[in-house]
């Protein structure tokens, strides 16, 4: 198409939320006709096994003596931006999570000056609600927000935290594109054939519980194990666990004080799991922090009613008694109750499950969010004055 846009993507390339958004936007980008460049560390992981046409441009460390004790990442990432864009010819170079990714980019703008692409830096969450307003990180992250050409977040809360968080001006703009989900692989199924193998004595009242995450305390892998825990002791159980981190090995032997273990599948970091979230009952998302929950919405697209903490951006996500419950950080009992309520009455379940699939169809899906973000940069590319 004689119109198409020369886009380049940096993301962190591992199991993170931000890091499959960041992807799936190239994805879809690319399915339209542009040409796409993914700027990493290493090959993002749903890039894994594509067959669409997107350039992968991997950022090489340098392994000289006297760097080995410095993270020279931030250097080697804008060197490399500065190499595509300069023989790309780019339009858009879009980062994903504020420091180093932002960072890099400014200082590869620099470089480049009047040759250099805009820069658009999507905000995720912890890059704003805990790394950046580190002391140790928060001026270089506040000035690389503000030197970015436009600033995007998944949430409304997401937004409201940078602006405070950074001191900036609410007159500064930041626009919401909440994260999408690919309503054709996560669709609603109820097959439980599939979590036969996970449990072989598996009976069919036992409601199946589900949690996806990258197992760091601010998940709150202890809560999940908490609510098992309960309502198994009110209702026979399962709980699917997916992912890996520093939280999974006490929760492994948490549950093995607890004689539980037989009743729990921990299956690691998986990259499709479609089929196991169709197949649970509830998905459970106790965080102490969230600025949006991709995870979650996956599984209401799979039309799985969620539990989650009533925190930051999942309100905007989950609706309290019509696609789940939400309940204050750290209330299990009251969590272990909305699990008991949706799974002891069928008919109530069916409600919320219908209503979960209706919600992100209305407002969840891949097309208009896509149509969003390249409107965005067909803007910058159209002669909207930089920051």
């Amino acid at each position: 198409m004689t119109d198409s846009l020369n886009v380049a993507i940096t993301c962190f390339p591992t199991f993170g939320g931000s890091g499959m958004v960041a992807t799936e936007i190239g994805l879809a980008m690319a399915d339209r006709g542009h040409r796409v460049h993914f700027i990493a560390k290493d090959l993002p992981v749903r890039l894994h096994g594509t067959s669409r046409k997107v350039f992968f441009h991997e950022v090489t460390e340098s392994d000289y003596p006297a760097l080995q004790h410095s993270s020279t990442y931030p250097i080697a990432l804008a060197s490399k931006m500065i190499e595509v864009a300069s023989y790309e010819r780019l339009d858009v170079l879009h980062v994903h999570y504020a420091v180093p990714h932002a960072t890099a980019a400014w200082m590869a703008r620099e470089v480049l000056g009047d040759k250099a692409p805009r820069v658009v830096t999507t905000l995720h969450g912890t890059d704003t609600t805990l790394v950046g307003i580190d002391p140790s990180y928060l001026p270089i992250t506040r000035f690389s927000i503000m030197r970015s050409d436009a600033v995007t977040t998944p949430s409304d809360f997401l937004r409201r935290a940078t602006w405070k968080g950074f001191g900036i001006p609410e007159s500064v703009p930041i626009d919401v594109i909440a994260n999408f989900v690919d309503t054709q692989r996560y669709a609603p199924r109820r097959e439980r054939a599939c979590l036969l193998p996970l449990f072989p004595g598996l009976r069919e009242p036992e409601p199946v519980l589900i949690h996806v995450s990258n197992f760091r305390a601010v998940k709150r892998i202890t809560d999940v194990v908490g609510i098992f825990t309960e309502v198994n002791r009110q209702r026979p159980a399962r709980l699917v666990m997916i992912g890996d981190g520093p939280e999974r090995t006490s929760a492994e032997r948490n549950l093995r004080g607890l004689g539980l273990e037989d009743r729990v599948a921990f299956l690691g970091k998986q990259d499709r799991f479609e089929e196991l979230l169709a197949a649970a009952d509830v998905f459970l998302l106790p965080s102490e922090q969230e600025s949006f929950g991709l995870a979650a919405l996956e599984a209401l697209s799979c039309g799985i009613p969620v539990v989650a903490s009533d925190i930051g951006g999942i309100p905007e996500l989950v609706t309290h008694g019509e696609t789940g419950f939400l309940a204050p950080v750290g209330d299990l009992q009251a969590m272990a109750g909305h699990v008991l309520h949706l799974v002891q009455d069928e008919a109530r379940w069916w409600k919320f499950s219908h209503r979960a699939r209706e919600v992100v169809l209305e407002r969840f899906q891949l097309g208009p969010a896509i149509d969003r973000y390249e409107a965005l940069y067909r803007r910058l590319t159209k002669g909207a004055p930089r920051r």
